[in-house]
């Protein structure tokens, strides 16, 4: 072999070993934060008999959705250390006010909540499967305490997604902390959070994201809420800007505008773009509901924001904008009728995929210009829905939480293809990589047709 072609062969085989974020499933909403895949073509159809490559339990508990990244698959988990650690006990129902709630962090008053505290000591690890035959590669612990509130009754403490770059994991725990560790599961650096106050007692949740050479953590809850930004290597803290702002679940989101890149938030008081360099605001949207729970999507003209909780919230908000755009034409256009409260959207072939409420019943809009493709469409064999869709080679994926998922084709009318169901619950959103498509519940499935 001559030395050309041997460099050649060096550079194709090099690019087949060492491939990019868009390869893989870095963070809970995918390559591009979308719930689209880049890159895949899983099944359409299964069963537990059908289409099944592997299937394992997942050790610990928690509805945190997978990463991927080459052979590996991480998500967070918490379980109890002792039997007197015992799970959160539903409370009373109470009615959610703003600011609700004492204990810490809090802002005076009893709240009610809907469950409580537990007994016990947690352990809030990171785990990682060996995305071959699901196998347990290393489950690393990185904070160890009894949690000072319980969480929804379907909820969990493990609800965070970590997010990956390849070299290193980053995943937040809320109130346990922020942590950093390589592929291997060593641990490099942990810091330390305020704890958070819930209102109702709902449960943490909304993952850090990661936004060049530094992490981003959103800690908004009935307490002083902030935005936090980390330097990835060190953990250091760059910079914490103040927010007025009530619980949120939304994860942040960042997106590149003229050059430069912006982190963007949702939450009830306002949409807001930050600039990563010193925590400035460049511009604020009001326009959401309460209890904002679904991250923003972004095409890199609009971003898409949206909530469910006590109304109906749609807002398609021009990039490259600043100052406050409240009421302004950078709101291209807007919905105010079922949109969702706990799915995060979906944008895939310039449209716009949302579940009403928790329902599963979907609208689709054209994504440039806010045209109703199909509204409040019932998907049948699905019922109620907490997992986001996500999308691959030319299909729609909605995972219901009685274990049903529906397949749907990608298309300005509805469409369905298939619909399959396993012997589980589903709270956590599927990531898709190649031929596979992964949901996890109680146990981990790898679907994928035989090759």
């Amino acid at each position: 072999m001559n030395r050309f072609a041997t460099i050649v062969l060096t550079l194709v085989l090099v690019s087949t070993l060492v491939a990019g974020p868009e390869a893989y499933w870095p963070a809970w909403r995918g390559p591009n934060a979308t719930g689209a895949a880049v890159k895949g073509d899983p099944p359409t159809t299964w069963s537990e008999s059908q289409n099944i490559k592997w299937k394992v339990a997942v050790p610990g508990a928690g509805s945190s959705s997978p990463v991927i990244w080459a052979d590996r698959i991480i998500f967070l988990t918490a379980e109890p250390v002792t039997p007197q650690a015992v799970a959160p006990t539903p409370l009373v129902m109470a009615a959610a006010g703003p600011r609700q709630g004492g204990g810490p962090g809090g802002r005076g008053g009893r709240g009610g909540g809907l469950s409580s505290a537990p007994a016990g000591k947690y352990r809030f690890s990171v785990a990682c499967l060996n995305r071959a035959d699901g196998k347990l590669l290393w489950q690393t612990p990185v904070a160890e305490a009894t949690p000072h509130q319980g969480h929804h009754p379907t909820g969990s403490f493990a609800s965070y997604s970590p997010v990956t770059d390849g070299k290193n994991i980053w995943a937040s725990f809320g109130s346990r902390g922020l942590h950093c560790l390589d592929m291997d599961g060593n641990l490099k650096w942990s810091k330390n959070l305020p704890p958070m106050n819930i209102v109702m007692g709902f449960g943490e949740g909304g993952s850090c994201t990661l936004a060049g050479d530094h992490i981003i953590v959103v800690h908004d809850h009935e307490g002083d809420s902030a935005i936090y930004c980390f330097n990835k290597d060190t953990g250091d803290l760059a910079w914490r800007k103040p927010r007025d702002e009530p619980t949120s679940w939304a994860t942040p989101l960042p997106v590149e505008v003229n050059g430069k890149t912006q982190i963007i938030t949702a939450a009830t008081g306002a949409i807001r773009a930050y600039n990563p360099a010193d925590g400035g605001i460049i511009w604020q949207c009001s326009g959401l509901t309460r209890n904002v729970i679904p991250s923003p999507v972004t095409d890199g003209k609009l971003v898409y924001c949206t909530s469910g909780y006590r109304g109906s919230a749609l807002l398609a908000i021009e990039l490259g904008r600043t100052g406050d755009l409240t009421g302004t034409d950078a709101v291209k256009w807007q919905v105010n009728e079922a949109t969702p409260y706990v799915p995060s959207p979906l944008l895939y072939q310039n449209r716009l995929y949302v579940f009403s409420v928790n329902r599963a019943v979907l609208s689709c809009y054209q994504a440039d210009t806010g045209k109703p493709l199909f509204t409040q469409q019932a998907i049948e064999g699905l019922r109620e829905v907490y997992a986001s869709p996500v999308a691959a080679a030319g299909h729609i994926y909605l995972t219901g939480r009685d274990g049903a998922c529906a397949v749907i084709k990608a298309a300005d009318t509805y469409e369905p293809i298939a619909l399959n169901k396993l012997d589980d619950a589903f709270d956590a959103s599927p990531a898709i990589i190649d031929n596979e498509i992964y949901l996890k519940g109680k146990n981990l499935y790898c679907i994928a047709a035989p090759r």
